[in-house]
């Protein structure tokens, strides 16, 4: 319990603008129509922080009671996590203040039993931040766990993360406590090479090379120059390349900012440019080590290969055999001698990789596969120069040297790390994907006084700042998020949300940075650049997806602790049990090969079993298919957030859908208008439109939406003057158009103006709720003059998806706030069982409904729009965000389906099935592998079948198990989704 207390983060951010992620669903209240944007952005803006409270809690004696406080804060509306410490009578909560207060808090806990106080200095201020940093020289789960351990020991990391597969870390601390410059040396200090990625802090950063630095005093005149720039945090300077990296905030400042001062400094003779990024980009490092291990293994083949041939080959040549058994001191001879001169470079130069991991490993009390390397080579390599000393200095003793053994073992297992680390690089392809979406360079804009353009010039895409103007023409890819100032075209944005058809924009669209633009010229208004962008806020999504461990990853890690030591003890009692037979006679002499003698024989067994052991590849079995698995995900318009995502995903077996916006396109539009009185209908529409014009209500704007196709000559239509509006909340508008009283509204509007209610019109109104619709009254001059039916449309696949889950044992329910005649209505349309149907029902009760369906045994996941299903999102088991778009709930949703899509649910639960599959596939096949590879390796065949395996290719075995895994995981990028779903005839909605 203590730890779970420990282990609540927050991370901050500070997101604003069109194009920005929404925060936490419970964030994320429905903010009544008619609001001013001024208040819905104060509201929206006054909801994105999190806030902690830490109570102290009297009176808990067990976990019960922990258990009972825990549940009962968690109930609550907007609460995003909670933690009780028995122990220290605490309990620490993580709450968004829009929904909830300390006081309702304090008192929910004290409506359990237990009296509890806000403890203030601990609840102030307490600013969680997530530190991510590169780890380099990792190689199997024993290293990633000794790095885990070691920052989780340090005071103020309240969580950390190491994944093997991206050999990244994610730490959550808070920086009052402990820097990050503290987390890196912890991880040097472990053994392993620290880079730091980002520091979790609300800023951008930008690198920058300058040329013409000749003095000391040059770089100390450019830091002060820049350090007095607005909105500039810090300034961190490398004097050896002349690298300036710079923390800022964006709103504020920018990159041009900073190259325009250092050119202007010190008369001009400095030139500045975007630091290169071939020294530290991930992919360099990726293209670098896989360089490195190929460079070691060709050097390697180079001494071994002669090794091989002098032990394996020419010994079976007459003439080279007597040459290589010519002796050259007592019993020694030349053959020995190169084979000995040619595999030191190889254990000890080529090696040394191994040496050093297994020290680092050691040094802090683990043991990793580096140790089990230089443990079977150096027995092999020493045997054999005990062997060739003791030739040398005897004149009757017949040696046998196994130089061959630690020398291709060593090239086998490099050949190995090389084609692992080839392939853990494709793993991650789906990343590189999308940051390769972002183009080079943009065309920036100059616009005067009045808005015309004066200049355009060609800039790198990173120097974009906020409210620069940019154009893009027909074919080019969009630089930055933003909205369009002028233009109209035809945008492609498959690549960000999978979205098929080119999406129409003009003046005051929004557009997301990297979608493609296909056929007229637009200009836009950066809001969001850089890290604040859409695109990066996808690619990070991805690569914590991919940080994320699955709960089924426990399984390897437990494994590994022991496993090494296991191994070796298993080895040493192989070799002590064969040199012990031989001794006593156990076994026919006959049994051993004339090349060696009984001891060599058992040597040869006992360091077969300690290199064919492979605890590598049950540390990638998991990362490397959780991995694939949320790389083609992303592909497809499914974001998946890591393993835990994954594997409760797999297990769904209940979904509890949202009504509108999720089976709903959640877009009304008008389906039938029944006029009472005799006039044009254009003219109708005419007055409506005018007065609900001025509605910022759902039902207005699809009025407003339809009377414009009577005006199809006109873009955008200007309707007659509206005066004397007045909205009436829960009712309708009224107005005076072209001196008539125009009324829109339900039925009490009309009745509280004393407005009659024709038959025809009540008939209408009791057939539209029949048909899940919605009717509106309207009066001219006090006089009913038409009813206008508006309904919310079903998606178009709503039907067949609640069929297919059905085939996939998965069952439906639908939980709406509407009325129980629109949800019966609905419910009966899509297939949907009445007694599977719960109405009217207000936000908490769609949670509690959650988790009575948990409590019956289900694995419930709720697809919703993300408004207001937050507790029910939070609460199941998997809360899937659906129709997200670019307003990506990054903290919220397990699962992100960016599509409107409701197939995209199928695919979300077919994918996680199939990767969980894949996952299971590669633990039996690493599992599998050791268990049957250390008997063989031990020469369990060989009393029956003379058959040994020999420690080179019991060490190739083991490179091969690795990469094996990996490859299996890698068949996981041909997922294709259900055939179920290629058949699904998906027509679009048409909106007149």
């Amino acid at each position: 319990m203590a730890t779970k207390f420990l282990a609540l983060a927050c991370i901050r951010s500070d997101s604003n603008g069109h194009l920005s992620p929404r925060p936490h669903y419970p964030s994320m209240p429905k903010y009544p129509k008619g609001v001013s944007g001024e208040e819905t952005s104060a509201a929206a803006e006054s909801s994105k922080a999190k806030k902690v409270a830490v109570f102290s809690v009297v009176g808990m004696t067990c976990s019960a009671c922990a258990g009972s406080v825990e549940k009962a804060v968690k109930r609550l509306p907007g609460i995003h996590e909670a933690a009780v410490d028995v122990l220290n009578n605490k309990a620490q909560v993580l709450f968004y203040p829009t929904f909830v207060n300390e006081e309702r808090i304090r008192e929910t806990i004290e409506d359990v039993g237990f009296e509890a106080t806000l403890i203030e200095d601990e609840a102030s201020e307490k600013s969680i931040q997530v530190c991510r940093i590169r780890i380099n020289g990792m190689t199997c789960t024993s290293c990633s766990s000794a790095v885990e351990e070691a920052l989780q020991a340090i005071q103020g990391v309240q969580n950390a993360q190491v994944a093997l597969a991206t050999e990244e870390a994610e730490i959550h601390y808070d920086p009052n406590i402990v820097s990050y410059n503290q987390l890196m040396e912890t991880i040097e200090h472990t053994g392993f090479e620290a880079l730091l990625i980002s520091t979790g802090e609300d800023m951008s950063k930008i690198h920058l090379q300058v040329d013409g630095i000749r003095t000391d005093h040059s770089m100390r005149m450019l830091e002060n120059s820049l350090q007095a720039l607005p909105g500039v945090q810090g300034i961190n300077m490398d004097p050896q390349v002349k690298k300036f990296s710079l923390s800022y905030k964006s709103d504020m400042t920018g990159p041009r900012n900073f190259i325009r001062v250092i050119e202007s400094t010190g008369s001009g003779r400095f030139k500045a440019r975007i630091f290169p990024e071939g020294g530290g980009g991930k992919e360099s490092f990726k293209q670098e080590e896989i360089k490195q291990y190929y460079r070691s293994f060709m050097w390697s083949l180079i001494f071994t290969i002669p090794v091989f041939l002098t032990s394996m080959v020419f010994m079976y040549i007459p003439g080279i055999k007597h040459g290589l058994d010519t002796k050259v001191v007592n019993m020694l001879t030349i053959g020995e001698l190169i084979r000995w001169v040619l595999s030191t470079p190889v254990q000890f130069i080529i090696g040394r990789r191994f040496y050093t991991g297994s020290y680092k490993a050691l040094r802090h009390g683990s043991a990793n596969m580096d140790v089990l390397i230089a443990l079977g080579t150096n027995a092999a390599y020493f045997y054999s120069v005990y062997s060739v000393l003791r030739a040398a200095t005897s004149s009757d003793f017949m040696g046998t040297d196994f130089f061959e053994t630690s020398s291709m073992l060593i090239s086998f297992i490099l050949l190995g790390k090389y084609l692992e680390v080839l392939a853990k690089g494709k793993t991650s392809e789906a990343i590189a994907k999308l940051m390769d979406l972002a183009p080079e360079t943009a065309t920036l804009l100059t616009l005067d006084d009045e808005g015309n353009v004066i200049r355009e010039e060609e800039v790198d895409s990173r120097l974009i700042q906020k409210n620069d103007v940019i154009k893009i023409i027909p074919g080019a890819k969009v630089a930055s998020d933003g909205y369009v100032l002028w233009g109209q075209s035809h945008v492609n944005e498959s690549m960000i949300t999978g979205e098929a058809r080119p999406v129409a924009k003009r003046k005051g669209d929004t557009v997301i940075g990297g979608t493609l633009n296909e056929n007229g010229v637009l200009h836009i208004k950066a809001t969001r650049v850089g890290s604040e962008s859409a695109l990066s806020q996808i690619v990070r999504l991805v690569e914590s997806a991919q940080m994320a461990k699955a709960p089924v990853q426990k399984f390897a890690d437990r494994i590994s602790k022991f496993f090494v030591p296991l191994v070796i003890t298993l080895s040493l009692s192989t070799w002590f049990a064969w040199f012990l037979a031989g001794k006593l006679h156990g076994y026919p002499e006959s049994w051993i090969p004339s090349s060696m003698d009984s001891f060599e024989l058992a040597l040869q067994f006992g360091i077969s079993v300690m290199v064919i052991a492979c605890p590598c590849a049950l540390g990638l079995a998991t990362p490397t298919a959780v991995m694939v698995g949320t790389g083609v995900g992303a592909s497809q318009g499914v974001l998946i957030k890591g393993g835990q995502a994954l594997e409760s995903a797999h297990k769904v077996n209940c979904i509890v859908f949202d009504k509108t916006g999720t089976l709903t396109v959640g877009k009304p539009v008008v389906v039938n208008t029944k006029l009472l009185k005799n006039m044009v209908l254009r003219d109708f529409y005419e007055f409506v439109a005018a007065t609900e014009a001025n509605s910022e209500h759902p039902l207005a704007k699809a009025v407003v939406e339809y009377a414009k196709k009577f005006r199809e000559d006109e873009e955008n239509p200007i309707w007659s003057e509206a005066r004397d509006f007045v909205s009436v909340t829960g009712h309708g508008v009224k107005a005076t158009v072209q001196n008539k009283e125009i009324m829109v509204g339900n039925k009490s509007l009309m009745l509280d103006h004393n407005i009659a209610i024709t038959i025809d019109a009540e008939e209408m109104l009791t057939e539209t709720e029949e048909m899940a619709q919605t009717g509106i009254l309207v009066s001219i001059d006090g006089e009913l003059t038409g009813v206008v039916a508006i309904s919310d449309p079903l998606k178009p696949s709503a039907r067949e998806v609640i069929s297919i889950l059905k085939s996939m044992d998965v069952q439906s329910l639908m939980v709406t706030g509407d009325n129980w005649g629109t949800a019966k209505s609905i419910a009966k349309e899509v297939g949907i069982e009445t007694e599977n149907v719960i109405a009217e029902a207000k936000p908490e009760q769609k949670a509690e409904k959650v988790k009575d369906l948990q409590a019956s045994g289900f694995t419930v996941a709720m697809v919703g729009d993300g408004i207001n299903d937050s507790p029910a999102l939070v609460a199941a088991d998997v809360g899937m965000a659906i129709g997200a778009g670019t307003d990506i709930a990054i903290e919220a949703a397990d699962i992100v389906l960016m599509k409107s899509n409701l197939e995209d649910v199928i695919t979300a639960i077919d994918l996680s099935r199939k990767t969980f599959t894949r996952i299971r596939l590669n633990y039996i096949w690493a599992l599998g592998y050791n268990l049957l590879g250390i008997p063989i390796a031990a020469g369990v065949l060989f009393p029956s079948t003379r058959f040994r395996l020999p420690p080179w290719i019991a060490g190739a075995a083991m490179a091969a198990s690795s990469v094996s895994v990996v490859c299996c995981s890698l068949l996981l990028k041909n997922y294709k989704r259900p055939k179920k779903l290629n058949n699904l005839q998906i027509g679009g909605i048409v909106i007149e």
